[in-house]
């Protein structure tokens, strides 16, 4: 290997088909991105059209400043790369484009090696697939405390972009989650 090169390990998915995946993915270098409120909606945006154009469920989230987790099941015969793809492509090549409209200088901060402007850094994030309820039970939870834990809010429902408020059945103006897959034995407990 040539000194420079880059020793960065590379994510390989061991997707169970259709099945529900735990994902984190972070801002470009982690920079709080996410932290202004026009972006967060062009996240939600792109949240949206991954579930009307590749079929995406979406069962919980949460945009931190500098990342976002997602816990989210693909279409059958699909898998979860192509609807991240799209989420992070959107949002990428939107928020860069205005950006560069403004000579923004966040531009010089999240321009990679080569000099080109990243929002996501790169690499595939967190992934893991959930195998049981146990299992989704502490990921929903651990999704949901995540700005209480960091010490952003008081309470999970007061951090404004999660999916909390809608697990809570205040589902009034809010990003709807998906049910839940028909294995699994219901909401309860959950929250």
């Amino acid at each position: 290997m040539e000194i420079g090169a880059s020793t960065r390990k590379h994510l390989k998915r061991r997707e169970i088909p259709h099945g529900v995946r735990f994902l984190t993915f972070s801002c470009q270098r982690r920079l709080p991105l996410l932290s202004n409120a026009l972006i967060c909606d062009l996240v939600l945006k792109a949240m949206t059209k991954a579930r009307e154009r590749q079929g995406l469920q979406i069962f919980a989230w949460v945009l931190m400043p500098e990342h976002v987790h997602l816990l989210a099941q693909p279409a059958e015969g699909s898998t979860i790369d192509l609807a991240l793809r799209s989420i992070k492509v959107s949002v990428a090549k939107r928020a860069i484009e205005r950006w560069k409209d403004l000579q923004a200088p966040i531009l010089n901060a999240i321009a990679d090696t080569n000099g080109h402007p990243r929002f996501w850094q790169p690499g595939g994030g967190f992934d893991r697939n959930v195998r049981d309820e146990a299992e989704l039970s502490r990921t929903v939870k651990y999704i949901h405390l995540n700005p209480v834990e960091r010490g952003m809010v008081p309470k999970p429902e007061d951090w404004p972009w999660s999916s909390v408020r809608w697990w809570m059945g205040k589902r009034d103006g809010e990003f709807a989650c998906d049910e839940l897959p028909g294995s699994w034995s219901g909401w309860k407990g959950f929250v």
